[in-house]
């Protein structure tokens, strides 16, 4: 059977196939019908007069196909090509340019001039012998006659020379002379005084003229050449024209010619005055050629002229002076400027080109272009960036022929440009030096020479697909390239390091995912409920194309390119070398450390994981791989520690991915393999066989964080055993191996895994207990672990005798520091064995009692006393990322889309993560003493000393204060450990506070530590947050003032600051039938309400429970439940830094989202009016003794929160408890430098403007208010003259009627009418408001006295305002002044045109003139245009 052709197969193949189908005879597939021709009749086919066809082939003919292509649909747009070569004049009239560019046949044929041939030679053929005229051969034509070439060919060039020389044997003198000094007529358009016809380029007169005695300037024209008239009109109409332009140029001056050739210049197509100008370089040209000597002076001239004009059009037309100097300067190529001589023995060189052979001339040398626009990055083949002006040589590679040849390197344009030659060795040239101009961005290098990121321009260029196209190529080193690439693009080697580092701090398992967060996706899911985020933001995704995914999430964009589906063919068909093997295992890490999503998508990756474990775990390999000196050329089949680690971060996105690991894949199998043996027994180097150990334990440490593989403790007890046994003798190594920092961080993880089952063995008793108690309808419990406490509690003795040991060592600093991580380890084991050892029910409490006091008084006690630890409290301020919040920024080169935590280059030593901070051990050292303490209470005054270190002390006394570093990835990481120091030593202060008299002086301080540290903890902090709110923030032992006389020295401050306070207990601002407390007594009243303040934040923040629970599980050591170690995503605090006046913000939600979708609260919840009181009970108490806690909050968002309380609830505000605290915060916020911060115009947090917020009080006010004097204050606090215009235009506009009931007096209004009065009002809108209410007595002093004085204030202001403005605004003032004086009220008119200032004293709030000013005086009477009365003073107004 005869195959089919296949794609790829020539047309030689397809004509080898018909011979082979034709001679084996077969039935063809088609037949072939020949069907009758309709216009020859039924029976004439016309077959016989059809000519036979060759080969005797068969003609398939199809039915219904076109013998013509379908046209392109859509066609492709045309563009004129002489659109933008028309020129348009600026004072052309339209009209006129109409009538000249008119296409009709009456004006194209309305002149006709026919061409003159009379004098054209005519040549007749010369009559040959040949049936046919005779070939043309260029070597039978000789070279004699040279041509102006510019960059012909040598035939061309040869034609040239044929042509050249027939007219020269058969044209007259008279038509030769003509060809010579004209080749094209122009039109006649282009013969206008001072046009580019003439002399485009020229610059002075003189130039532009001529000299006397330069005959070819002035008596011969360049461009009209008279070609296509008579023969005795030819040259007499172009030397008329020509003259003319002269006369015309003679009578202009030399400014009125430079005027005209800048308009030209601008005007004209830039290539038709390159036309032109070639039109004369060849013209003078041809001259010198006829006229060889010396140069005339005219020549001097123009090439004077030239420069000039050269300078002149950079500026003038805009285009780049480079450009025109390689134009204007080419030389012509001579034998003298070749690096190499052509010989004439050499094959085609005996008629040399050297126009062809200038590129292998010697570059010029490099100079930086003196020009505000930047140069091109250019990168050598190292990834470094060259200077523009380096002069490197060419030996290096580094100069090619594409743009700026004389400069060294390549762009990224030329990189990208090369990845897709057909050359393998280009494409992985490219792809390597694009890799390492990666690496070297990310390290900063390139922060200070260039502008923007070198990686956001990759990634908007498409580098990340260009890597994914190129990892699906069949050639192995392009595929190596990619792959390292692509590593440098996504993995950090040293945030994996220090991710490593912490893996054995407290709670160092649990990380952050490294998922953007995204802006975007947050603005399109606003508006999702609850229910519909997660399957539509799946959709999402899934509709969107890769690109949009990619430029915010990196990962997420690969993982849509079945991205790790090439990986694994590559792993598992190519089998590359180890180095990209490495990289591999190293980028499928990085993706797993993603997300809990992008582990689940390497789960269930066809034979990934399979392909890992079977090639790069196995149980035996060849032992020659650990020989000296062996190459290792392939790792497949030999056991890996990156991919222990890889399998170790896919544990840690979940229970069930564990669960899958240790199950599916028999890795427990592996995890006994490579525990069991001594790293120095396996048959690899001593290095990785030391990783390869280190990654087992932490593997097996993680599936024991989730409580599984606890079986395999009983199995390997006794290699366990032998390893703690061999703790103590680590230290006598130190010096001697080298291995000694691979050594520490192996026992780290042995001592890491041995705390999570001790932990999973604590669980054991309550599984058991709730089983046993279990009946049949209680569903399905949860079976207890297979360890049990009596099997690890024997594991203590070992651990502790090691911790004796290495603090022996504390002195040597050197030592110290090599063994703090394993010293760190032992203390967190012991704090995790007391914590659960309390718990256990067969244990003797007596027991363990007596080993906590012989813990506290052998080891623990000594080691505080020692000065190392002095120096260790004295590293927390230099170390604390809060502190220096620059420790912890982002790195130079870091996006959005690509999650690093800005390790690459290592963090400083003195800083939090860096090698010499005393966070991880002094928080350990908490954890420990804040678990001994909760077991045996009498030793907490044992610890007393803990608090008085002076270097613990300044570290919270700076770090509280402060802002905290902008939540990213970086900080984030770092910001989550040192929150943990502090919440330990204020748990040892909470435990410390009830039971040490002298503990009163660190009260204040760790109470705004706590405060701050609320609103700072980061989610998966739910569990500490709760501790906190529970028994710190509201804790009386933590606010002394309240029982030391903070109470009376409140009282006491409003009397010595007799104003806004004083004038806010008025009884006119309090209910009536309630007392008038002053602020002291409602400080008191707060302070013996803390019990029940607290409770009603905790039961507030019922939507953290989930989350609470989830935080809860982690830190209370409970496996069993524990259900992945990624934290939650982290997009922002998990308490607001506003979280004070929660209540209040969620009653307004509350209230407003029931009206938002239509409904009406008629009932409020019962206890409303005691939540309102309590949430302004606790934010007075913090107003007053712990005002800065609030710092971070901004003036105007606490008055939008407290506008809160008029908004919900109706009539709530005039509850006589939540009516006297919200007078009492008011005074407190309109005190003048409170008043002095307010911004109104600034966003707020939560809201989406407050003027729609004030819209809503106005609303409000109309409809429940009743004139409440308090309500007014807030009403007319945001009326203030340098807030928004639109908020005063809402009240004496849409809201016109709150001024019937804004009756706040003037003795009580808290605010200096000063900030409304000063400046002038500008806006005339408003201004005409203001008099408008007053003239209809819409706005009266008895209705509303302060908007009253204001109005007066503002228009008395306008009217007699005598500065220059707007015609308008002047035609106002005069007509409101006009109408002043006309006024019938004259209460109001003496108001208007006496007032003087503001005076809040005064029963009208104003003060008067007695009699007006001169100046006022006289330009009232040049307005009103009539004497006023001679008695002009002031008389009573009533």
């Amino acid at each position: 059977m005869l195959s089919r052709p296949k794609p790829g197969e020539s047309e030689a193949d397809l004509l080898r196939f018909q011979n082979q189908f034709l001679a084996a005879r077969a039935s063809p597939a088609v037949k072939v019908v020949k069907k009758a021709d309709k216009r020859r009749g039924a029976g004439g086919s016309g077959d016989e007069e059809r000519p036979p066809l060759q080969d005797s082939r068969d003609v398939v003919i199809l039915e219904d196909f076109p013998d013509v292509l379908p046209a392109l649909t859509p066609a492709p747009p045309k563009k004129s090509k002489f659109k933008n070569a028309c020129v348009c004049f600026n004072d052309e009239d339209p009209e006129e340019r109409l009538e000249c560019q008119d296409r009709h046949i009456t004006a194209v044929f309305s002149k006709i001039i026919e061409r003159d041939t009379s004098t054209a030679a005519v040549t007749m053929p010369v009559p040959t012998g040949d049936p046919f005229p005779r070939a043309f051969h260029r070597s039978e034509i000789k070279n004699e006659v040279k041509v102006e070439s510019g960059r012909k060919s040598i035939f061309a060039q040869k034609i040239a020379a044929k042509r050249a020389a027939e007219e020269a044997v058969t044209a007259p003198p008279a038509v030769e002379t003509r060809h010579t000094h004209g080749r094209l007529a122009v039109p006649g358009a282009m013969c206008s005084p001072g046009s580019a016809e003439e002399e485009p380029l020229h610059s002075t007169k003189d130039d532009l003229l001529g000299k006397p005695d330069d005959g070819v300037s002035t008596q011969r024209p360049h461009i009209i050449t008279g070609e296509g008239l008579g023969s005795l009109e030819s040259e007499r109409e172009a030397l008329a024209i020509h003259e003319e332009n002269l006369q015309k140029l003679h009578s202009m001056t030399q400014e009125e010619i430079l005027q005209e050739q800048r308009r030209l210049l601008v005007q004209l197509d830039p290539s038709l005055v390159a036309f032109l100008k070639s039109r004369r370089g060849v013209d003078e040209g041809q001259e010198r050629r006829e006229k060889p000597g010396p140069p005339e002076p005219g020549t001097e001239s123009q090439h004077g002229a030239k420069e000039t004009v050269k300078d002149f059009s950079v500026g003038g037309s805009g285009m780049e002076e480079s450009v025109r100097t390689e134009k204007d300067t080419r030389m012509e190529i001579t034998e003298v400027d070749l690096p190499i001589k052509p010989q004439k023995e050499w094959i085609h060189m005996n008629n040399v080109e050297f126009e062809k052979l200038e590129w292998i001339k010697d570059l010029p040398h490099p100079r930086q272009k003196r020009t505000k626009k930047g140069m091109q990055a250019r990168f050598s083949l190292k990834g470094e960036l060259i200077p523009p002006d380096a002069d490197l040589p060419t030996h290096l590679g580094l100069h090619h022929h594409g743009e700026e040849a004389e400069r060294a390197g390549y762009s990224l344009q030329e990189l990208f440009h090369l990845c897709r030659s057909q050359i393998i060795q280009q494409r992985t040239l490219a792809l390597q030096v694009l890799g390492r101009v990666v690496q070297k961005a990310k390290a900063g290098e390139f922060a200070s020479s260039l502008k923007g990121s070198v990686l956001r321009l990759l990634l908007d260029a498409g580098f990340l697909f260009l890597l994914r196209f190129s990892l699906d190529d069949t050639v192995d080193n392009v595929i190596a390239a990619s792959v390292w690439a692509l590593h440098a693009l996504l993995v950090s080697p040293e945030d994996e390091e220090y991710l490593d580092q912490t893996f054995s701090w407290y709670q160092g398992m649990a990380v952050f995912p490294f998922t953007p967060n995204s802006e975007e996706e947050e603005e399109e899911e606003e508006e999702l409920t609850l229910m519909e985020k997660k399957p539509r933001k799946k959709s999402k995704d899934e509709n969107k194309p890769d690109p949009d995914v990619a430029r915010y999430d990196v990962i997420k964009g690969l993982l849509k390119t079945q991205f790790l589906h090439r990986l694994r063919y590559i792993l598992e068909v190519v089998r590359p070398v180890p180095a990209v093997v490495l990289d591999i295992l190293d980028i499928l890490t990085r993706v797993a450390r993603h997300s809990s999503e992008a582990c689940s998508q390497l789960l269930a990756c066809p034979r990934l994981i399979d392909t890992i474990v079977r090639e790069f775990l196995p149980i035996q390999w060849d032992p020659r791989v650990a020989e000296p000196g062996h190459l290792l050329t392939s790792l497949h089949g030999v056991a890996c520690a990156t991919a222990m680690k890889l399998i170790r971060v896919l544990a840690s996105g979940g229970r069930n991915a564990t669960a899958r690991l240790l199950n599916k894949f028999e890795l427990k199998s592996r995890l006994s393999r490579f525990i069991a043996e001594d790293p120095r027994d396996l048959p690899l180097c001593r290095e990785e066989a030391i990783r390869l150990s280190t990654e087992a334990f932490r593997l097996w440490a993680v599936a024991a964080g989730y409580g599984q593989s606890c079986d395999l403790y009983r199995d390997l007890y006794p290699v366990l055993v032998k390893i703690l046994q061999s703790l103590p003798h680590l230290l006598s190594d130190c010096q001697e191996n080298p291995t000694f920092p691979l050594s520490i961080q192996r026992a780290t993880a042995v001592v890491t895994l041995l705390t999570h089952v001790t932990q999973t063995a604590g669980c054991t008793a309550e599984l058991q207990a709730r089983l046993s108690s279990s009946g049949p309808g209680d569903g399905e419990q949860i079976p207890p672990p297979p360890v049990t406490w009596n099997q690890v509690s024997g594991l203590r003795p070992f651990l502790e005798t090691s911790l004796r040991r290495s603090v022996q060592e504390i002195s040597r600093l050197e030592t110290w520091q090599a063994l703090q991580p394993l010293t760190t380890t032992y203390i967190i084991y012991l704090g995790v064995y007391y914590s659960v050892c309390s718990q256990q029910p067969s244990l003797n409490p007596i027991d363990c009692l007596e080993e906590v006091e012989r813990l506290t008084s052998e080891v623990l006690l000594p080691l505080l006393s020692q000065p190392a630890m002095h120096s260790m409290w004295d590293l927390l301020r230099p170390c604390s990322a809060l502190c220096n919040p620059l420790s912890c920024s982002p790195a130079p080169e870091s996006l959005p889309s690509i999650v690093s935590l800005s390790c690459t280059g290592r963090k400083p030593l003195m800083s939090l993560a860096g090698s010499k901070s005393p966070f991880p051990f002094l928080t350990a050292l908490l954890f420990l003493i804040n678990n001994v303490t909760h077991i045996h209470k009498g030793l907490v005054s044992k610890y007393t000393s803990v608090l008085d270190f002076k270097g613990l002390k300044d570290y919270l006394l700076q770090s509280w204060p402060t802002r905290p570093p902008s939540i990213t990835p970086s900080s984030a990481w770092i910001l989550r450990h040192e929150y943990h120091l502090q919440y330990f030593v204020l748990a040892l202060a909470q435990k410390m506070a009830g039971t040490c008299p002298d503990y009163a002086q660190h009260a204040s301080l760790h109470h705004c530590v706590a405060m701050a540290l609320l609103s700072r903890l980061l989610p998966g902090s739910e569990h500490l947050a709760h501790e906190l709110l529970l028994g710190l923030a509201f804790n009386p032992e933590f606010i002394p003032e309240g029982k030391t006389g903070g109470p009376e020295a409140a009282d006491f401050s409003d009397i010595l600051h007799l104003g806004t306070s004083s004038k806010l207990a008025q009884p006119g601002l309090v209910a009536a039938g309630f007392p008038k407390p002053r602020r002291g007594v409602l400080l008191g009243e707060s302070y013996q309400h803390l019990p029940f303040i607290r409770a009603c934040y905790l039961s507030l923040f019922v939507h953290l429970e989930p989350a609470l629970a989830r935080s809860q599980v982690a830190y209370q050591g409970r496996t069993y439940l524990v259900q992945s170690l990624l934290l939650p995503e982290v997009k922002g605090p998990i308490l607001p830094s506003d979280w004070p006046f929660f209540p209040l913000i969620s009653l307004y939600n509350k209230v407003t989202g029931a009206e938002t979708q239509g409904a009406v609260l008629n009932s409020l919840p019962p206890d409303l009016v005691n939540t309102v009181t309590r949430n302004l009970q606790w934010v007075l108490l913090l107003e007053t003794w712990r005002a800065r806690v609030l710092q971070n909050i901004s003036a105007a968002a606490k008055l939008a929160r407290l506008m809160c309380v008029f908004l919900t609830g109706g009539d709530l505000f005039r509850e006589g408890p939540v009516h006297c605290y919200t007078a009492a915060l008011l005074a407190l916020y309109c005190q003048p430098k409170v008043l002095d911060s307010l911004e109104l115009d600034s966003p707020l947090p939560g809201l989406a403007s407050f003027h729609d917020l004030y819209i809503s009080v106005l609303e409000q006010f109309e409809g429940v208010s009743f004139g409440d004097p308090l309500f007014g204050v807030f009403v007319l606090l945001p009326l203030q003259r340098r807030f928004s215009v639109q908020l005063r235009l809402a009240v004496f506009g849409e809201h016109v009627s709150t001024l019937r009931a804004l009756g706040v007096p003037l003795k009580q209004f808290p605010v200096p009418l000063e900030r409304y009065t000063s400046p002038p009002e500008d806006n005339l809108n408003l201004l005409r408001q203001y008099f408008r209410t007053l003239v209809t007595g819409v706005l009266r002093h008895t209705w509303c006295p302060v908007l009253y004085a204001v109005a007066v204030a503002h228009v008395n202001s306008f009217i007699f305002s005598q500065d220059s403005t707007t015609q308008e605004a002047d035609t106002a003032r005069k007509s409101m002044l006009r109408k002043t004086w006309l006024l019938v009220d004259e209460v109001l008119k003496k108001h208007l045109l006496y007032y003087k200032v503001p005076n809040p004293e005064s029963p009208m709030g104003i003060d008067l003139y007695e009699q007006l000013p001169p100046i006022r005086l006289k330009y009232l009477q040049m307005v009103t245009k009539k004497e006023p009365k001679e008695n002009m003073q002031m008389s009573d107004p009533e």
